[in-house]
């Protein structure tokens, strides 16, 4: 099961990093936290969870993909109808829907049931085919959030290859820098304490045209169209949020890094990640984009301008 919601509302800036405590649960912090610029929940509660970024609104849609089990939301996705393009991919990574076997449970990728049916670029055609824009591109379907991260179960996995959650990629950056990132996150960062969750946002860069390397357009459509209308990020970002139980302070503990990466036709699979660390504030600057919003806004405040170099020493880089 799926559900699709359309936003209205502006978009407004904070930012999160670093490390601070705080009595704060699961939906970002009591009712006596105080949080001007959390998202709207009045009409989609799990927007006042970590792992979602100040919506834009506008043109732009969040679906969210759950399952039909104990873990529920399994990861959602903010479209730019305008741009035919996602801005992020936002999930959860927890002791619980750790590891599993069923990794690319499927050969091919997938049309989004909840995709708005008035884009007939991601509609299946009167055989069943879906108009995938990037075959013949050149580019990688790339994912956001991986298929590796979510193997527990057939639905989690199957979910990753919906068009939505792709970006177009060179093969060289997402069979290298890219990867190597994600398994930093899979192999070193995974959470193994049930206490421990790591909040994820990722995704490309597509809000102006400075950061578009190009558009493309798939091999149906290309005989015709002067120019593709799938935009090709120029960088690629991740932010991450660390929520950490300490039992001496009895509080939560945070803390965060942003990774920001220009989309090369080079192989740097081998540079050290700490070469691509800034923090969250910058990382706003550059996207435009709101995140951790939903965490009270003392806790942000207090974590937000961590130094490169103490975010390098909190996460061992």
């Amino acid at each position: 099961m799926k559900q699709l919601l359309k936003l209205y509302l502006p978009l407004l800036f904070a930012a999160t990093i670093g490390i601070a405590c705080s009595g704060d649960d699961d939906d970002g912090g009591s009712s006596v936290e105080y949080n001007a610029n959390r998202n709207d929940t009045s009409r989609e509660p799990a927007l006042q969870r970590l792992e979602f970024p100040k919506v834009k609104g506008g043109n732009s849609i969040v679906i969210i993909h759950t399952t039909n089990d104990e873990y529920g939301i399994n990861y959602s996705v903010e479209w730019d109808c305008e741009k035919r393009s996602q801005r992020w991919s936002c999930y959860q990574m927890y002791a619980a829907n750790r590891g599993g076997n069923n990794s690319r449970v499927i050969d091919g990728y997938l049309f989004d049931e909840d995709m708005p049916n008035h884009d007939a670029n991601y509609v299946s055609n009167e055989y069943g085919e879906v108009f995938d824009p990037f075959w013949s591109s050149g580019y990688d379907h790339g994912h956001i959030c991986p298929n590796s991260d979510r193997k527990y179960s057939k639905e989690a996995n199957r979910q990753t290859f919906f068009l939505t959650n792709m970006q177009p990629q060179r093969n060289i950056f997402n069979a290298g820098l890219w990867l190597s990132m994600e398994n930093k996150l899979t192999k070193n960062w995974w959470p193994t304490s049930t206490a421990d969750t790591l909040y994820v946002v990722k995704g490309g860069t597509i809000d102006s045209e400075e950061n578009i390397i190009e558009y493309i357009s798939n091999r149906q459509r290309s005989a015709t169209a002067k120019r593709g209308f799938i935009p090709v990020p120029r960088y690629f970002f991740m932010a991450l949020l660390r929520k950490q139980y300490n039992k001496k302070q009895e509080a939560w503990g945070y803390k965060a890094l942003a990774f920001w990466a220009e989309h090369l036709n080079e192989d740097h699979k081998n540079d050290p990640l700490g070469n691509y660390v800034i923090n969250i504030r910058e990382l706003e600057r550059r996207t435009g984009i709101d995140f951790f919003c939903n965490l009270p806004d003392a806790i942000e405040e207090d974590v937000e301008n961590t130094t490169v170099e103490n975010i390098k020493w909190l996460w061992n880089l």
